[in-house]
């Protein structure tokens, strides 16, 4: 895990690769999940899915270019992901307890939703401004 991998000076370029692609990849299997018995808007789950595929898309073609890539998220994008998993916990929930959370339901929908688009249109514009050359000032 990449917690403990901080923790106790274990880092690898291979682990900070693979430790968000693999909560990537879990996140991405409970919407598509919740999306097939029709928990979550068929939208929504086309939404998260396209933007982690731009990102993991985005990181095999720097990589596949040989373009220097850092695996490094921004703050835009940290948060899209606690609002995916309260997302999934609240839908979770609300099926488990037999509760009435749809409002709260409704609510991360569309903060999922925005935060998806806000950070994965961040995400292009980074790789964009990286990939420019830069003008030289002269």
């Amino acid at each position: 895990d990449g917690f403990l991998a901080k923790r106790f000076g274990m880092e690898t370029q291979l682990g900070a690769f693979l430790d968000p692609l693999a909560d990537k990849v879990l996140l991405v299997g409970i919407f598509v999940s919740l999306g097939v018995v029709d928990q979550l808007p068929t939208w929504l789950v086309i939404l998260v899915v396209s933007r982690d595929l731009l990102i993991v898309g985005g990181a095999l073609f720097s990589f596949a270019l040989a373009i220097d890539f850092v695996v490094k998220p921004v703050w835009i994008s940290k948060l899209n992901t606690v609002l995916q998993i309260l997302l999934a916990v609240a839908v979770l929930g609300g099926l488990g307890w037999m509760g009435e959370l749809s409002l709260l339901v409704d609510g991360l929908i569309y903060l999922v939703s925005l935060t998806t688009v806000i950070s994965g249109a961040t995400y292009i514009v980074l790789w964009g401004r990286r990939q420019s050359p830069i003008p030289s000032g002269e």
